[in-house]
């Protein structure tokens, strides 16, 4: 039976992860790998390339090639690292991202389309960022996560949806794309079998003693014929990020783009949490003595670079380094919701003054001065279900710390704009009707029976309702009434 594809995958694989993690923006350059004693290029920048430097080549045959190459030796714990990175930064654009293998991160994004205009906008969004932090990516979507990878592998920026398309995709990929084993990919290929659909014609039973049930299980779970659970990728609570140099550096400048580095890596990591900080440490390491500390603090919690930057510039002046450096820690404080500030509104008085501003505050205590105070109210919840007692008006001027708030439900939707009085609305086949067309219930009933020990109890079920022109509705049915409908307000 097949698996029910209600979820969509977005895989980014990292082709020159393992360069782009080390390259300190110096080109041309190269990353290297010992393989059997000898260190031989793993991959090459384009203009390395350019110069005929090819990956499995010897380092010193590269430098005859390119007598300026750089050469970087691969850092697995860079990788991990950046890759990290990138999983805390995706966390905007889906609450579910994983890490998969040395290369590869997927998320799941069916959730996640409404929010961000479409599947076309939301995947270039993601594409645009990761290239903006400085990483090549292969992208791909489809319904299950291993399609989802061999697709991007094979360097086809494929995007299927429906899961009835996907065999049809996948058959025509190499073996190369699968991940799987050198030794199983030669056998293979021995046989003539070099596509995902030549595997497929192949005898089951036969194929599971010859190569391993693992593989079979490979095809049935990237075609959707079976479930495959992965899990999240969850980011650390606090913020932590080093920067290590390759030899000692006391250039101050240079240090300074470092920690703007750091930075920004923290701004980005507090951006997808909405999270702010009042705290942060840098730490420098020096190679004989102990580290410098440098603590920074905010008088609300913050989370932008350029302001934690401004600040660093600061202090930086006056801090007195022991030593080179040949090391940068950034230690984020703990993390504290922002608050959101109203913005302001601006007033033109008369021609050539120059225009006030005043905060929603300050308009509403000038108002207050100027018609009164009963003329200038402000609302809260109350903790009643009945629509037109679930909230009440006040002073704007009132104490708001000694003032009781209900705050409704998260689960409920509640309109901004409710009718005085609930509106009756004809009917066709016993449906509601609006402006002379039927309305299209979108959500409940929601059922609302109280007030049966005062004179204005209700028996309703309530919904959500779509009118022709795209505009949500909530509506009620009387249940004391046999097929009455109301309409009682309007969603914004």
């Amino acid at each position: 039976m097949a698996v029910s594809a209600e979820r969509l995958w977005f895989c980014a694989w990292l082709p020159k992860l393992p360069l782009e993690a080390v390259q300190g923006g110096v080109t041309p350059a190269a990353v290297v790998e010992e393989q059997h004693g000898v260190h031989r290029i793993l991959l090459a920048d384009a203009a390395a390339t350019a110069a005929g430097v090819m990956p499995g080549q010897a380092a010193n045959a590269a430098r005859a090639l390119l007598p300026d190459l750089q050469f970087e030796e691969r850092s697995p714990l860079h990788e991990q690292q950046a890759l990290e990175g990138l999983a805390s930064w995706l966390e905007r654009f889906s609450s579910f991202v994983a890490i998969t293998g040395h290369d590869v991160l997927l998320l799941e994004i069916a959730g996640s389309l409404r929010l961000f205009g479409g599947l076309r906008e939301l995947r270039q969004n993601i594409v645009r960022d990761l290239s903006g932090l400085g990483f090549t990516v292969s992208p791909a979507i489809a319904p299950t996560p291993l399609a989802a990878t061999w697709l991007a592998r094979s360097g086809r920026r494929a995007c299927i949806r429906d899961i009835s398309n996907l065999a049809p995709a996948i058959r025509r990929l190499p073996l190369a794309c699968l991940g799987w084993p050198p030794g199983v990919c030669s056998a293979l290929a021995g046989m003539g079998v070099a596509t995902v659909g030549d595997c497929l014609r192949l005898p089951r039973e036969g194929f599971t003693r010859r190569f391993g049930a693992r593989c079979l299980l490979d095809l049935d779970r990237a075609l959707g014929h079976l479930p495959d659970p992965r899990n999240a990728w969850r980011a650390p609570e606090c913020f932590g990020a080093d920067y290590e140099m390759t030899e000692e550096q006391s250039d101050r400048e240079l240090l300074l783009n470092i920690c703007q580095e750091l930075l920004q890596a923290h701004e980005r990591f507090l951006l997808a949490r909405q999270l702010g900080a009042q705290r942060l440490c840098f730490v420098f390491f020096h190679l004989d003595g102990p580290a410098t500390e440098l603590r920074l603090g905010c008088a609300r919690p913050q989370r932008s670079a350029g302001r934690w930057f401004e600040l660093l510039g600061i202090r930086f002046d006056k801090l007195a380094l022991p030593g080179p450096v040949i090391a940068v820690r950034l230690q984020g404080g703990m993390a504290q919701p922002l608050q959101a500030g109203s913005g302001e509104l601006i007033f033109h008085g008369r021609p050539g003054a120059m225009p006030q501003r005043f905060s929603i505050t300050q308009l509403a205590e000038r108002l207050v001065a100027r018609i009164g105070d009963q003329s200038v109210q402000s609302t809260s919840m109350v903790a009643e279900h009945r629509p037109q007692y679930a909230w009440r008006s006040h002073s704007v001027l009132a104490d708001w710390s000694s003032s009781t708030r209900d705050e409704a439900p998260p689960y409920l939707q509640r309109p901004l704009w409710m009718l005085p009085e609930p509106a009756p609305l004809t009917m066709h086949d016993g449906h509601p009707v609006h402006q002379g067309r039927r309305l299209q219930l979108l959500d409940g009933p929601e059922r609302l029976e109280t007030g049966w020990w005062d004179e204005d109890g209700i028996v309703r079920d309530y919904y959500t309702a779509r009118n022709r022109d795209g505009r949500r509705l909530w509506v009620f049915r009387n249940r004391r009434r046999a097929s009455s409908w109301y309409l009682h307000g309007y969603f914004g």
